[in-house]
């Protein structure tokens, strides 16, 4: 069996989970959460676990029993404790502002950048230079803060722009004067 896959996703308190027809909804604290299961992989809630079985050990189907595991794992963590991921902003002049929902990002651009995230997302700018984006979506929070790096990805000789906190901007050495 998987090594992933035969291990059952526990249910922690205030967090429920049904399933309807192929569909897996997960419901907790921070929000409602629905994936569709692959129709290979059998699904079953018992008490306060969701355990996956699989028909065969065929390759490809082995490996669809983890991942459908991995990503119901991710569900439950997402509507109990939910995501986050922190952003710097490097540069002299780089900063963010908080518009509503939405941040506005001055990038040494001619104009500054406005972003509104989804519904489901929250992002707060704490300070001038660090953003928090958070949610219940794994998915869905690391595509945020994708995005707002995109923006202005850091460069390599200076290393300004956006960049993930724990993100390390390998430097490359400037002209050298002969």
């Amino acid at each position: 069996m998987s090594r992933v896959g035969k291990n059952p996703v526990n249910l922690p308190e205030k967090v429920k989970a049904t399933l309807t027809g192929s569909t897996l909804i997960i419901e907790g604290p921070k929000g409602k959460l629905s994936r569709d299961v692959h129709p290979s992989i059998a699904v079953a809630i018992e008490e306060n676990t969701v355990v996956f079985t699989r028909p065969s050990d065929e390759g490809a189907i082995k490996a669809l029993h983890g991942t459908q595991r991995a990503l119901a794992a991710n569900m439950v963590k997402g509507v109990s404790i939910g995501f986050r991921k922190d952003l710097e902003i490097i540069g002299v002049g780089y900063r963010a502002e908080q518009k509503g929902t939405g941040i506005t990002l001055f990038l040494g651009y001619s104009h500054p950048v406005n972003y509104t995230p989804p519904k489901s997302i929250t992002v707060k700018v704490e300070g001038t230079n660090k953003i928090v984006v958070e949610g219940c979506d794994k998915q869905e929070v690391g595509q945020v803060a994708s995005e707002i790096r995109g923006f202005r990805e850091p460069e390599p000789y200076k290393g300004k722009g956006v960049k993930y906190s724990t993100e390390t901007i390998r430097r490359k050495a400037g002209k050298k004067s002969g």
